[in-house]
């Protein structure tokens, strides 16, 4: 058996690509050069809007190196790829040449469907969110905006052409912790599916194949354009980034999320 993992080069990415390495059989890492995690505010923002702006995503790259450290790649082949060659043939001979039993994805664009007939094994895809409630875009974000931060996890589920559909493979919840903020919260999703997707795979290897469970159309596909900087104000100024504590009190929904697991 072996990997080829698909992902972005932030360090969470590199995180979950050490973890991979962890099985013994990754074989190697395709990185796609994302965007810079720190991006400047929006014109025509009001000056107090714009510091929070700074203000988050500041925090989100102290959390993400407090967590992950520095971007740090296993030791395996690593080819980096511009976004306009995510889909190249180039990357279309690497797939062949691999010939992967497992291609994982996290942190990438989507693969065309030209590009996921490079692999006739598994084909994976780790969302940062739970589907179906959380599909799309800045799923972190979401549930504690939302005021349900206990719903803040990671989805592994079967690459498709439509945007996180695919057959659920496993789910995990971060934990929640007192004094946890935002980017905490969504960072300890994270640090689980590093410690489980590992025993996911050791399943897979040792079974053959996995159960899966179908994603119904009952959730929220949530686009990145939903996203707007005025959504930080109840953050940060309504409740001080302590939402997590707010759960913890019971002063918030305890509505417990539905998981699909591989290992209890």
């Amino acid at each position: 058996m072996s990997i080829v993992f698909i992902c972005g080069s932030h360090p969470r990415h590199a995180f979950i690509a050490r973890q991979l390495a962890t099985t013994g059989i990754l074989k190697s890492v395709i990185v796609e050069q994302r965007e810079h995690f720190t991006p400047q505010p929006p014109l025509g923002i009001d000056e107090d809007l714009k510091e929070l702006f700074i203000h988050h995503f500041a925090q989100r790259d102290r959390v993400e190196h407090d967590f992950f450290g520095e971007v740090n790649w296993p030791n395996v082949p690593i080819h980096y790829k511009q976004l306009s060659k995510l889909n190249s043939g180039q990357v279309h001979n690497l797939l062949t040449q691999s010939s992967p039993d497992i291609l994982i994805t996290y942190g990438c664009h989507m693969l065309t469907e030209e590009t996921l007939n490079c692999v006739s094994g598994e084909r994976w895809n780790c969302h940062g969110g739970l589907s179906p409630q959380y599909r799309g875009a800045i799923t972190h974000f979401w549930p504690s905006y939302m005021l349900e931060p206990q719903m803040t996890g990671m989805t592994v589920h079967d690459l498709t052409q439509k945007l996180d559909a695919g057959n659920i493979v496993h789910q995990c919840v971060s934990d929640m912790v007192r004094g946890d903020t935002l980017h905490q919260v969504a960072a300890r999703a994270v640090l689980k599916l590093g410690q489980e997707l590992p025993q996911v795979i050791v399943k897979l290897v040792q079974n053959g194949s996995l159960d899966k469970q179908e994603q119904r159309n009952n959730g929220t596909l949530w686009l990145a354009s939903k996203w707007q900087p005025e959504h930080l104000r109840l953050i940060y100024q309504t409740y001080q980034d302590q939402i997590v504590d707010l759960y913890l009190d019971k002063k918030i929904s305890q509505k417990q999320p539905t998981l699909y697991r591989q290992i209890l």
